[in-house]
């Protein structure tokens, strides 16, 4: 039997986050901040080059711990180019518990992701201005350097949020790729976990 969300949660490590990569996290603890003392629901948008892995891994993990934290949030990924979402990305977080439903198209399929009877939404590879994604009153939360640095204008964002990873492709076709993804989905993880513990 797995072990329970609330389990899972409470093994991220927080207090290994370093001093200096805390200071990285302030613009969007600010940025939640106020969206709250407003009583505005909270929209994020996580964007990368591809949205294949780590905007994928940061949407799928907000949405988890907007509602564990029991915060007022929607959020999205997107990306500059169409791929699809990795299926590395998705054995990572079969391997921690999630249970991951696949339908669509097989160069871009739409997965169903949930933890028991939560449902976290649907997770596919598009562009940072989908339909699916908010037009205006909302975050957008850049994930890699590259689309942070090769996207300069996001229209309708409030602001725009840079919180950059490695990327674990470059892991891919290697005997340590699935533990690098499975690190990434933690490490990406217990940072939000700690942004939205330190809310005021």
């Amino acid at each position: 039997m797995k072990n329970s969300l609330a389990q899972l949660i409470a093994s991220f490590k927080t207090e290994k986050i370093t001093e200096e990569r805390k200071k990285d996290f302030l613009p969007l603890i600010e940025y939640i901040n106020k969206k709250r003392a407003k009583n505005e629901h909270i929209h994020l948008n996580f964007i990368c080059t591809h949205n294949s892995r780590r905007s994928q891994l940061s949407q799928l993990w907000a949405a988890v711990l907007g509602h564990y934290h029991q915060l007022a949030l929607s959020t999205y990924s997107g990306g500059v180019e169409i791929t699809a979402c990795n299926e590395r990305v998705i054995t990572a977080l079969r391997t921690q518990g999630f249970t991951v439903k696949q339908t669509g198209a097989a160069e871009n399929p739409l997965y169903t992701i949930s933890w028991g009877e939560v449902s976290f939404g649907a997770y596919f590879s598009k562009l940072y201005n989908d339909s699916s994604s908010p037009t205006q009153d909302f975050a957008a939360v850049m994930t890699c350097a590259h689309a942070d640095e090769n996207c300069p204008f996001i229209a309708g964002a409030e602001e725009r949020i840079p919180l950059r990873y490695e990327d674990p492709k470059r892991f891919d076709d290697t005997e340590n790729e699935a533990e690098a993804y499975l690190n990434k989905s933690i490490e990406i993880a217990t940072e939000l976990h700690y942004i939205f513990s330190n809310l005021e």
